[in-house]
């Protein structure tokens, strides 16, 4: 009988704790595998997230939820600036883009955009749209592909935003006299966004940024809902792409001067953000690490209950002439093809798992991952795994090498 059969019958002839052990090591993969795709798609998605801008200009407050909700499209907008900022922008010699941007309403939850379409050019370059072409006057949107593909949306096809970045209904309340107002208040502003029809004139190809879960079209979008005045105008933030980092820094230091402005570094917000999901990663490295030991742990007592076992089988072995080495072979080799065996469906679900849970990221934060993904750690959990099987295989194989035949026989 050969080597591999011999592994394969003592495997199936201890189906249960067998099928154990391959369980408990398929699903300490698949979580370091998962973990590991989340940390990569998070870094990777972070770094493209904001493309060539690296200078965002909003109203005071969190430097991180300025560049969350301008890039990412989560969360809310920290205010708004006067018009007027984006001319002393535009004016700065060492600026070569800047694109103001105007946000606060959504349709179905996802967020409605005003941009100049040459954003797209400045950003992707001449990428051509899945369909149709960029909007040239108010009411006229380009969608992302991923809302095109949840929503069923297709050229042509019209429809009213919402206030406010999640989907809300209008509730009258009809019991108090306040209740009453704000009621009508609630109306009238669902009546204004009514008023205002967008339609659907191109869909975005897919271009794994969270820009794929957004409805772009005109800036003075707004101004339109809300019927503003000229002097009263104001924008969300501008995105701008400085000539260089020393532009952008004298840019910044410009801006600052103003009162309720500011100028932020995007690569710096990001970088924040990135180190913060570091540092929950940490927590789950610590139970990411209790998996791996437990994991051993169960290779290790499988193996000891196979010794115990089979202790007069390998005593015959021994009797019938086979060496050491061979009955080592055994014992080793059943490690590892248990350790292998759950490896490779470890691997296997934790690609499924992103696969699943890709969507759900992304429409959460942003975030896609990449269930096809494969990186240098997918190098050191195979390495790592089957060293830890090797180890917590050499302890009952060490015991029985040692043993005399007789004694064994006699066992």
């Amino acid at each position: 009988m050969s080597l591999f059969r011999l592994l394969i019958r003592n495997i199936v002839h201890r189906k249960f704790l067998s099928l154990l052990t391959v369980c408990s090591i398929a699903i300490t993969i698949a979580f370091i595998v998962l973990l590991s795709l989340s940390k990569e798609s998070v870094e990777q998605g972070a770094k493209k997230g904001y493309g060539p801008f690296d200078v965002v200009i909003g109203a005071d407050g969190s430097q991180t939820q300025l560049v969350l909700n301008t890039f990412y499209h989560v969360g809310i907008p920290t205010g708004n600036i006067p018009e007027s900022v984006l001319q002393i922008v535009k004016n700065d010699s060492q600026v070569e883009k800047a694109y103001p941007m105007t946000t606060g309403d959504n349709y179905n939850g996802y967020p409605i955009v005003g941009i100049d379409a040459e954003y797209f050019l400045t950003r992707y370059g001449d990428q051509q749209l899945h369909e149709g072409g960029l909007y040239k006057q108010t009411g006229e949107v380009v969608i992302g592909s991923y809302v095109a593909r949840t929503l069923g949306l297709e050229l042509g096809e019209t429809f009213a935003g919402a206030h406010g970045l999640i989907d809300q209904e209008v509730h009258h309340v009809d019991e108090e006299h306040d209740g009453e107002h704000d009621g009508i208040e609630h109306e009238e502003e669902h009546d204004s966004h009514a008023n205002l029809r967008y339609t659907v004139v191109g869909i975005l190809p897919s271009l794994n940024t969270p820009d794929d879960r957004a409805v772009f079209t005109t800036v003075d979008y707004a101004w339109a809902v809300h019927e503003t005045a000229e002097d009263a105008k104001e924008i969300t933030a501008i995105l701008v792409k400085p000539k260089s980092l020393l532009g952008a820094q004298s840019l910044k230091q410009e801006l600052d001067k103003f009162a309720k402005v500011q100028a932020v570094y995007t690569s710096k917000a990001v970088a924040d953000v990135v180190n913060l999901v570091d540092s929950g990663a940490q927590i789950l490295n610590v139970v990411t690490g209790l998996c791996i030991v437990l994991a051993a742990i169960s290779v290790l007592l499988s193996l000891v209950a196979a010794v115990n076992e089979r202790t007069k089988d390998v005593g015959l072995l021994r009797l019938l002439g086979k060496s050491k080495s061979y009955v080592w072979m055994t014992l080793i080799g059943e490690g590892l093809l248990l350790t292998a065996t759950g490896l490779v469906i470890g691997l296997i679900l934790g690609h499924v798992g992103g696969f699943v849970l890709k969507d759900a990221l992304f429409a959460y934060g942003g975030i896609q991952i990449n269930p096809l993904m494969w990186t240098t750690s997918h190098i050191y959990i195979v390495l790592g795994t089957l060293i830890i099987g090797l180890m917590a295989s050499i302890g009952p194989a060490y015991k029985t090498y040692r043993m005399n035949p007789l004694t064994l026989f006699k066992a």
